[in-house]
C-alpha cells in the first residue's frame, strides 16, 4: 500500500471503531474485532520492511493514522501507534530474530515495556533474564514482548538492551484498572529466568547511532532513524489526535448547548467561541510541528544526512511541549463545559480523560524535554536522554 491507500482503509474503520470505544473501557483492552480489523488488513504493517510483508511506509503515515484513530478512539490509537511501531524496530535486529517472529506470520505483532528493571546475567550465548515490567500496552493481542534491561557485566561500560522474548517465556498480569485510556489492556509482564540468545537483544546505544545489526539486510532510510524520534512520536501522535477528536467533540457540543442557567445557548456565547478558537490553535499548531520535525528527519536520512542532536532535541521538545499545551487548553474548554460532560458515557469526557492519561506517559514529561533542548541550543554536552 501506498501512503494514500493505508489512510483510506483507515479512515474507513474509524464509524466501526468509534462505535466500540465504550465496549474497549469496559473491556479495558481493545476489542478483538478491531485488532482483526487492522491486523488482518496490513495495517499494523506501515514501518515492517517489504522483505516482511510490509508496506515499508515513511512513519509520517503511522502518525496520521494513529491521528485519525484517536478521534475515534483514544485507547486504539495509543495501541495501534505502539503496537505498529514495533516492526520498525524488529527490523532493527539481526536478521534471525527477524526470522523468529515473522518467518512462520508475518502478521505477529509485538508488545513493548522499556524500562530498565530487570535482572540480567550473561551467560553462553546470550543473557538470563528476570524480572516484572509494567506498563504493556496492547499486550494481550500479542505474541511477543520488548523487554528493557541492563547488562552490567562489565561494570564500566554497562549497555541498556532491548530483549525479544517469545509469549511462552514470560506471563500477564491483568492489572490495568485506570481512569483513561481504559482500553489499552496496559498489564504487566512477568519474567522467571528466561533465557534469551544475544541476537534477540538490540543495544539502545546502536539505536541511538543509527548503526544496528539489522541496517545490514534493511538498508533503506527508513531503518536510519534514531529510536528516540521515531517511538516517541508514536505516544505524542496518539495524544494528538486524542485532542484532535477533543476540539471536535466540544465543537460539536458547543452547537447543541443550552446553558440552562442562563437561558442562553453555548453557540452564542464569545467566551466559547474564542476558546473554540484557541483550542483549534494550539492543537493544530502542535500537529505541524511534529510532522514538520518528523518528516525534516525522514528527508535527512533520505539524503544520507547527519541526525543532528538539536534537530533531534527540538523534536523531542516539542512533541511533550504540544501535549502539554492541548492538556491546557482542553481543560479549560472542559471545565467552562458545564455538568453534562460529567455524566458516564459523554464522550467529551472520554477524551478528557484519555487525554490526561496519555501526558502521564514519561515521554511526554515537559520539563525533562525542555531542558534536554535548551542545552542542545547551547550547544551543552547531552549526556542522557537521546536514547
Amino acid at each position: 500500500m501506498n501512503e494514500h491507500e493505508y489512510l483510506q482503509q483507515i479512515e474507513a474503520l474509524l464509524p466501526q471503531i468509534q462505535s466500540r470505544a465504550e465496549e474497549a473501557e469496559r473491556l479495558r483492552r481493545i476489542p478483538d474485532e478491531t485488532i482483526e480489523e487492522l491486523r488482518g488488513t496490513g495495517l499494523m504493517k506501515a514501518l515492517q520492511p517489504k522483505r516482511w510483508g510490509g508496506s515499508e511506509l515513511d512513519p509520517v503515515t503511522l502518525y496520521r493514522a494513529s491521528r485519525l484513530l484517536g478521534q475515534a478512539c483514544g485507547s486504539t490509537a495509543w495501541v495501534y501507534g505502539i503496537l505498529g511501531v514495533h516492526p520498525w524496530q524488529l527490523a532493527l535486529f539481526p536478521e534471525q530474530a527477524q526470522a523468529d517472529v515473522w518467518s512462520e506470520d508475518d502478521t505477529a505483532m509485538i508488545a513493548s515495556t522499556y524500562a530498565p528493571v530487570g535482572r540480567v546475567e550473561r551467560v553462553d550465548g546470550g543473557f538470563r533474564l528476570s524480572g516484572h515490567w509494567p506498563w504493556s500496552s496492547g499486550t494481550d493481542h500479542c505474541d511477543w514482548v520488548f523487554l528493557g534491561a541492563v547488562d552490567q557485566s562489565v561494570p564500566e561500560r554497562p549497555d541498556c538492551l532491548t530483549f525479544l522474548l517469545p509469549r511462552s517465556d514470560y506471563r500477564i498480569e491483568d492489572t490495568w484498572f485506570s481512569i483513561g485510556l481504559k482500553g489499552t489492556g496496559t498489564n504487566d509482564i512477568v519474567v522467571e529466568n528466561a533465557f534469551v540468545p544475544a541476537y534477540r537483544t538490540l543495544s539502545f546505544a546502536d539505536t541511538t547511532a543509527c548503526s544496528c545489526p539489522g541496517n545490514e539486510i534493511n538498508p533503506g532510510p527508513l531503518y536510519r532513524l534514531p529510536f528516540a524520534s521515531v517511538f516517541s512520536t508514536t505516544i505524542s501522535a496518539a495524544a494528538l489526535g486524542i485532542a484532535t477528536g477533543a476540539v471536535r467533540e466540544y465543537r460539536t457540543y458547543l452547537k447543541d448547548r443550552f446553558k440552562i442557567a442562563y437561558g442562553e445557548t453555548a453557540r452564542e456565547d464569545p467566551h466559547s467561541q474564542i476558546q473554540l478558537a484557541q483550542a483549534h490553535s494550539v492543537v493544530d499548531a502542535a500537529w505541524l510541528q511534529l510532522e514538520r520535525n518528523i518528516v525534516e528527519l525522514t528527508e535527512a536520512a533520505k539524503r544520507g544526512e547527519p541526525l543532528g542532536l538539536v534537530q533531534r532535541a527540538r523534536l523531542r521538545h516539542d512533541q511533550a511541549y504540544g501535549v502539554k499545551r492541548a492538556v491546557e487548553i482542553m481543560d479549560q474548554c472542559f471545565s467552562a463545559s458545564g455538568g453534562f460532560v460529567l455524566r458516564a458515557g459523554n464522550p467529551l469526557q472520554r477524551f478528557w480523560r484519555d487525554l490526561h492519561a496519555a501526558q502521564q506517559h514519561a515521554i511526554n514529561e515537559y520539563e525533562r524535554a525542555g531542558k534536554l533542548y535548551g542545552k542542545a541550543l547551547l550547544g551543552i554536552e547531552l549526556l542522557d536522554g537521546m536514547h
